[in-house]
């Protein structure tokens, strides 16, 4: 049994490293919780397309700050289809999205000043 206390002291400590790391990991595909901290704000857009009947509207957006997220052109749910019934494609917009159910999901849209 002598022989074993050294790799066993060794085991627990190289666990021990490594567990903060786990939820680390568990933080980076959670976009939300990872950016818990700052507070979300409103993101400037353009629409691109909108699908009334899925409730669905692409918008090529720039840095979604809240979520550590860059610019680009990506297709979102809105959270109720009726907040796309007052804009078209090509409109200039600011809106706000949240981490919802696993998925990203527009709350507010509005023209932009």
């Amino acid at each position: 049994m002598p022989i074993l206390k050294p790799y066993l002291a060794a085991s627990a400590i190289a666990l021990g490293a490594l567990i903060p790391l786990a939820g680390f990991a568990q933080m980076a595909m959670e976009p939300g919780k990872a950016q818990a901290a700052q507070p979300a704000s409103m993101t400037d857009g353009e629409i691109r397309k909108i699908d009334l009947e899925a409730g669905k509207v692409t918008i090529r957006h720039g840095e979604i700050k809240h979520m550590d997220m860059p610019g680009m052109t990506m297709v979102f749910t809105a959270k109720d289809k009726a907040l796309l019934s007052n804009i078209k494609a090509g409109d200039k917009v600011k809106f706000m999205v949240v981490y919802e159910d696993g998925k990203i999901v527009v709350t507010d849209i509005q023209p932009a000043p």
